[in-house]
């Protein structure tokens, strides 16, 4: 199986990933994991002002603080994954690197609100599920 799993670095990723070591049935090291972070790009006039190699490296890093814990706490669960992280709209991004990396399902933690408020407010991932065809397992 291979499984997309979805971080932000909230309470929530750290639900999500504790439901995915109490639940080695479905996960375990057999499947193969990658982990994603989607981070929102910087408003146009500062990317001009501060430059590519700048903007990239400042993307890359706030990534990082984001992957850095998922990974130790993978490692220490003995799971392997691969990591990744883009730019983007974060609901539409992890809905298209599930469908072109062709994962068999995206799992992710979710803040929980009612209908109601996911409709007002928008959440990722209501944009995840609005836009995805691949299973999305939400935890919360």
């Amino acid at each position: 199986m291979n499984i997309l799993l979805a971080v932000d670095g909230s309470p929530y990723t750290k639900k999500m990933l504790a439901y995915l070591v109490t639940h080695n049935e479905i996960f375990n090291a057999s499947a193969q994991y990658t982990v994603l972070t989607v981070q929102p790009p910087l408003p146009p006039r500062a990317r001009a002002a501060v430059g590519k190699d700048v903007v990239n490296n400042y993307h890359a890093e706030e990534a990082e603080k984001v992957m850095a814990p998922v990974r130790k706490f993978l490692d220490r669960h003995g799971l392997a994954a691969k990591t990744t992280w883009k730019v983007g709209a974060a609901g539409e991004t992890i809905a298209k690197v599930g469908a072109e990396g062709r994962f068999d399902l995206i799992v992710m933690g979710s803040h929980g609100h009612s209908a109601l408020a996911g409709l007002v407010l928008g959440s990722v991932a209501t944009q995840v599920l609005a836009h995805c065809k691949v299973p999305v397992l939400l935890v919360r």
